[in-house]
């Protein structure tokens, strides 16, 4: 896979929350997080799609970013590509092979800090059953609470490419691109609040 080139947004904010020190778990939340990717088509266009973060833990420790941490899971199957006969050929075998690998999984090593909002995790990504290194740099954009008051939460947007071929998927060379382009946007709400949607504002509320 050749050197990705991660760009995170997780907002840094607010020194009241870093005064204590400690490390605080951040859970993942599905209904404010997706990853968005795009992959040139033909020459013509770069062709766009959805997936989504089903679960994940990210844990951060403002004092000693190398106790911090990050596990994410994401559904292969729940690519959206905008057109239903699309999102079956992306989700078959020759691509995503989300029937016999249904999810990609992100798993940090270790934890880097290079200024004081900007870092560099140290991972592994599974992806079609194949693991491979992935370092991700990221900026630490913004942790507060929601406008409600109701969840301290943790914000992420990210960007990296990605060698498709370098997990396998070799197909379709003369009208798909190697390289995809893959943004994340993610929020991980402090400790176990993200575990039900019902936690979370409801329908019709303002997104916060």
């Amino acid at each position: 896979m050749r050197n990705a080139r991660f760009l995170p947004a997780v907002l840094f904010a607010i020194a009241p929350l870093y005064a204590h020190g400690a490390t605080t778990a951040y859970r993942i939340d599905p209904v404010h997080s997706q990853v968005v990717f795009n992959v040139e088509h033909n020459g013509f266009s770069r062709s766009f799609g959805r997936l989504k973060v089903t679960e994940g833990i990210v844990r951060f420790d403002p004092d000693d970013w190398s106790k911090s941490s990050v596990d994410a899971t994401i559904d292969l199957a729940s690519v959206d590509m905008g057109d239903a006969e699309w999102n079956k050929a992306v989700r078959g075998t020759s691509l995503l092979d989300s029937d016999r690998a249904k999810t990609a999984h992100y798993v940090s090593d270790s934890v880097e800090k290079k200024s004081d909002d900007e870092g560099t995790v140290h991972g592994k990504l599974t992806l079609r059953g194949k693991t491979l290194p992935l370092d991700l740099p990221f900026r630490v954009n913004r942790i507060g609470k929601t406008i409600y008051g109701l969840h301290t939460v943790a914000g992420f947007s990210s960007t990296v490419t990605l060698d498709r071929a370098a997990y396998g998927m070799t197909s379709n060379k003369n009208s798909i691109g190697n390289d995809v382009s893959v943004w994340l946007e993610i929020e991980a709400i402090r400790g176990g609040d993200a575990q039900t949607r019902s936690d979370k504002e409801t329908p019709d509320a303002p997104a916060q």
